[in-house]
């Protein structure tokens, strides 16, 4: 599957949209009744938090699904030098299976699993990675696990990817619906969604982003 039809992370109209946060601090997502994995568990909480209006609309959606599943929020916030470390090493690993990548192929490619650390939705607290769940935590058939390289699921990991299952393809439409109709924006290569941030306004053509880069107080 290819990204022509996917506005990626790289596009250089992401850097235009002026930034004016709003204010709003990170939340800990665990205190507001969502399923919260811990794979991506570290130190500090980071990865439980996000902005408040994400938060609440994460809450929306889960008020949308179908009786007996629920969200499963896997990771929010990444501090900015994680999400630094993350990019350098996926575009290493890039690098080194295409020598003959320039730096833009390099970064564009990069982008459809790891967003650049400059205009990172996750590093604003605006963006979520996700998954669905049954009553007793069991995830449900997405196609694939979350969020895997484009490499590693051969293309499966976007969210319209081809031969897909039945229950895979309709499991993937209940997460998209609930969230798409609480107000979140799908990036289309991977089960991330995200508001507020730059990626957001510029799908949505709002005329400004609400959450920019921030700190775990």
């Amino acid at each position: 599957m290819t990204t022509s039809s996917i506005v990626l992370m790289s596009d250089r109209r992401m850097a235009e949209i002026p930034l004016q946060d709003c204010g709003e601090g990170l939340v800990d997502v665990r205190a507001h009744g969502l399923r919260v994995d811990d794979r991506k568990r570290d130190e500090a909480g980071a990865w439980a938090h996000v902005r408040q209006g994400v938060l609440t609309r994460l809450l929306h959606a889960q008020s949308l699904l179908p009786t007996g599943v629920l969200l499963l929020f896997m990771e929010g916030f990444r501090p900015p030098v994680l999400q630094r470390r993350n990019f350098e090493d996926y575009s290493g690993e890039l690098a080194r299976a295409h020598p003959d990548w320039d730096t833009d192929k390099l970064r564009e490619a990069a982008s459809r699993f790891v967003s650049p650390p400059e205009i990172a939705p996750h590093s604003a607290g605006a963006a979520v990675d996700v998954t669905l769940i049954d009553y007793l935590g069991h995830e449900l058939d997405m196609g694939t696990p979350v969020n895997p390289s484009p490499e590693e699921s051969h293309g499966a990991c976007y969210t319209d990817a081809p031969d897909l299952s039945d229950r895979a393809r309709t499991n993937r439409a209940t997460l998209s619906n609930a969230l798409s109709v609480a107000g979140l924006i799908n990036y289309g290569t991977q089960r991330h969604w995200s508001y507020g941030d730059r990626y957001w306004a510029l799908r949505t053509k709002q005329p400004v982003a609400l959450y920019g880069p921030v700190d775990l107080a």
